[in-house]
């Protein structure tokens, strides 16, 4: 009810087509699909649209959305920190994204993996497995995750298919850490959140940002599913707790709270500052002309259609809908965020939910909502 009287109340100074995008994310929240939504759109150097809708906690009390609540990015961090870092080292140490991983990572250099290049890393087209528990694999120890992802098994052969991979990105921000001898923890606030002035992304947040954040899931019951599953014993230490103001990703967390896959907390606004260095208009951070590599198919006759670190809009059933340019690239994040850039048009679309919280399995699925937010964006600017 709250959401619905707070639309009421924006219409003398929203117009009406952001209204449309708002009272559509309202629906989304009374149905179930996530308990609060964050927006932000973005053209040709402007905020236009934003709104904050629903509750961003739910348990264990309630605290509304704002504009500046905080969400677990999720796999964003692969492209708006772990592939703007690599780009930056290929400008300023003249790493060749065609290398072999083994060049940096001495361990890759006797096993069967020893042919996969730091680009099949970035489009996903490693052969790497999507997935595995490093949490328990590594018994303990997060030193040991190079050396369990290279006892697993390829699950493809090498640049034959498209295998989004998790362990993949772990690589690469284990890759950057040996190139730099920094985490990505602290890298990231050197290299991007203080040139940018950014006040409320981070990695690890303190516990006296809390409240500021969104929630995800208690327990984490889907990844202890996940384990089952695949033949892992059950993981009695996973967390049983509602997952708040720490990363929910359990490698992520295993791995310290800062990963090359996961680990970046961020608002939808200063997720609009990030999303603006990869266009070569605006980037402050890279050399225009590196932005070519993000609109750019390096996956032709594969699964999906994908970029360094990202994904375009030409895949098949790819969150961008049909209104995107095909030019357009993006990503999803699990906790239920997305961010999609279209270079043509200059502009950029930033959905935050936390899908994961207060809900029972399965988590909504809201690829056609992401959709629809597309649609009704691009219709709000073109109206605006």
């Amino acid at each position: 009810m709250r959401v619905s009287a707070r639309l009421m109340s924006m219409q003398l100074t929203q117009p009406s087509k952001q209204l449309q995008i708002s009272a559509f994310l309202s629906e989304r929240i009374t149905a179930g699909e996530f308990p609060s939504a964050v927006y932000g759109v973005y053209e040709n150097g402007k905020h236009m649209f934003a709104d904050a809708l629903g509750h961003a906690v739910v348990d264990p009390y309630g605290i509304e959305a704002s504009i500046n609540t905080v969400y677990d990015l999720a796999s964003l961090t692969k492209p708006l920190i772990t592939t703007l870092l690599l780009v930056r080292r290929v400008e300023q140490l003249g790493i060749n994204l065609a290398d072999s991983v083994s060049s940096y990572l001495t361990e890759f250099r006797d096993s069967d993996k020893s042919d996969i290049s730091v680009l099949q890393l970035l489009t996903h087209t490693s052969g790497l497995e999507a997935w595995r528990p490093l949490y328990l694999l590594c018994e303990g120890d997060p030193a040991r995750a190079i050396e369990q992802i290279l006892k697993q098994p390829l699950e493809a052969e090498t640049g034959s298919r498209v295998i989004y991979s998790d362990l993949g990105f772990i690589v690469l921000g284990i890759l950057l850490e040996r190139v730099t001898g920094k985490s990505i923890a602290e890298l990231a606030p050197e290299e991007i959140f203080r040139p940018l002035n950014l006040k409320h992304s981070f990695f690890r947040p303190e516990i006296s940002r809390q409240t500021g954040i969104a929630a995800c899931e208690r327990g984490n019951l889907y990844e202890r599913n996940s384990c089952r599953e695949l033949g892992f014993p059950e993981y009695t230490e996973s967390r049983r707790r509602t997952i708040w103001g720490e990363v929910h990703d359990g490698n992520a967390y295993f791995l310290g709270g800062a990963a090359g896959h996961a680990g970046l907390f961020s608002t939808a606004a200063e997720t609009l500052q990030i999303a603006r260095q990869f266009l070569a208009s605006e980037t402050t951070l890279l050399r225009p002309e590196s932005c070519e590599l993000f609109s750019t198919n390096l996956t032709p006759g594969l699964e999906e259609a994908r970029s360094v670190g990202w994904q375009l809009a030409t895949t098949s059933d790819s969150t961008a809908g049909t209104t995107l340019p095909p030019t357009s690239f993006g990503h999803n994040g699990f906790t239920g965020t997305s961010c999609w850039v279209d270079p043509v048009h200059q502009r950029i679309f930033v959905l935050l939910t936390n899908r994961t919280h207060a809900r029972a399995l399965p988590f909504a699925n809201i690829n056609a909502t992401r959709r629809e937010f597309h649609r009704l964006a691009v219709a709000a600017l073109e109206n605006h």
